[in-house]
């Protein structure tokens, strides 16, 4: 084997782990930047203006600002960056940046001014495109939780037909005994009692339309 059949697959390990540093980092700066007040939120004078004054992108900045919102994001984002930048749980932070990343692009598109959005949108899109050369890096892995998560996945055991169509009334049976049904129960009995009933009879039509 020459050097040149060597160096090829080692330059392209080496730009794998530099593009994972590159998301990993930008991660942990965004992350930590929001625990820090570094980012949403608006200024006294934006603060006292009327919500009809504020630009969508303005009143989302507020909105995220919110907690326990800011935090949860900051401390995912964290999370993740630390995960693609350690070997060990590299996959893990690259399945785990995709929705995160996905969701403050639709954002971003949805709320920022069109210049900045388009900025973005650019910028985001390519960090997406290296988490995907990320993933398809350790393709054997990735083989491997494909098998595991889409092949063969079933029931442990085999109902008939009738067993099935009895998961509508089971399903309302778990959703009776949740905590949260109990606890109304015990403080609005009426008008939780009213509520189920008013869904099973909703549910009896659902299926006299089908059957």
């Amino acid at each position: 084997m020459n050097f040149k059949q060597i160096a090829k697959p080692k330059y392209w390990d080496y730009f794998i782990l530099a593009a994972r540093f590159l998301i990993g980092w930008t991660f942990l700066r965004y992350g930590y930047s929001k625990l820090m007040a570094g980012q949403f939120g608006l200024s006294e004078t934006e603060l006292l203006t009327p919500i009809s004054e504020l630009s969508p992108f303005r009143i989302s900045w507020y909105l995220f600002d919110l907690q326990p919102f800011k935090n949860f994001i900051g401390i995912s984002q964290i999370i993740c960056g630390l995960l693609l930048i350690w070997n060990r749980t590299a996959i893990l932070g690259a399945f785990m940046f995709l929705p995160i990343v996905a969701t403050i692009l639709i954002m971003d598109v949805t709320f920022m001014p069109t210049d900045m959005a388009n900025t973005f949108t650019w910028r985001l899109s390519y960090y997406i495109a290296l988490d995907i050369l990320i993933l398809w890096h350790y393709n054997d892995r990735m083989l491997i939780i494909w098998n595991a998560a889409w092949k063969g996945v079933t029931t442990r055991f085999k109902y008939p037909i009738w067993v099935y169509l009895t998961l509508p009334i089971v399903a309302i049976i778990l959703e009776f005994i949740s905590p949260r049904t109990l606890f109304k129960l015990l403080t609005n009995p009426v008008e939780t009692i009213k509520g189920f009933g008013e869904l099973f009879t909703l549910l009896i039509d659902v299926l006299g339309q089908i059957f």
